[in-house]
């Protein structure tokens, strides 16, 4: 079946937070010392890590790490422990945190803009699906994208986390398309492929560094029959 809708991810997929070097001075430790490339880059992947338990979280933390995306407040709980565990002193924890829930910080893939651009010229409707607990639509309106999407299904809006297929069908409902002619490209297969439940087909793409994954979407929709 022709693919009629394009369903993405957001972290890892379309975006990635990365840090630069204006990060320097909050990627420290409680002690003061600052964290190595190797120390940093672990603590970046522990925010934004879709799926497991990045540290061993109090029964408080647990609770509120489960249900991070559901609710901005937990979420925001969840991650200064996780921050915390790693070694990161509170301020520089807190001013981490700002910067992981601000999407104006997050780093587009580089076909991301073209990506998005082509399926909305072909009349291909583009949603966001997205365990999130911030909203998510300055980061395209800050590059001119947000008329390329035509949904925004994130999790803290409409009450439902992947791979629950609920998130799926509410998706493909508001785009008018059958979930058969619909295709998910997500990072995780365990959470972005369980979108195959529902009868969408399903894309993996590799959460790598922006710099070193230039065209890992336009990939992903050319082996499903889509051109960019």
């Amino acid at each position: 079946m022709t693919i009629e809708a394009a369903l993405f991810d957001y972290s890892g997929t379309l975006f990635r937070l990365e840090a630069d070097e204006t990060w320097a001075e909050d990627l420290v430790a409680a002690d003061g010392r600052p964290f190595d490339a190797a120390e940093s880059a672990e603590i970046l992947h522990r925010m934004t890590v879709p799926s497991g338990e990045v540290v061993r979280f109090d029964e408080r933390g647990r609770y509120a790490w489960e249900r991070r995306d559901l609710d901005p407040l937990l979420h925001r709980e969840a991650y200064l422990q996780v921050l915390g565990r790693s070694g990161v002193g509170p301020e520089q924890a807190a001013r981490l945190y700002g910067r992981m829930v601000d999407p104006t910080s997050w780093t587009p893939y580089p076909d991301t803009g073209l990506v998005l651009k082509s399926l909305h010229a072909q009349g291909i409707p583009v949603a966001v699906v997205s365990n999130i607990p911030f909203d998510v639509r300055p980061a395209f309106a800050a590059h001119g994208w947000d008329r390329y999407v035509a949904v925004y299904a994130l999790s803290f809006e409409v009450g439902a986390v992947k791979p629950d297929p609920r998130l799926f069908e509410w998706t493909v409902e508001r785009l008018g398309v059958a979930a058969s002619a619909a295709l998910m490209v997500g990072d995780s297969v365990e959470n972005d492929g369980a979108a195959t439940r529902v009868g969408c087909r399903f894309a993996w793409v590799d959460p790598l560094p922006t710099d070193r994954r230039p065209v890992g979407l336009v990939s992903a929709l050319r082996e499903h029959g889509l051109t960019v």
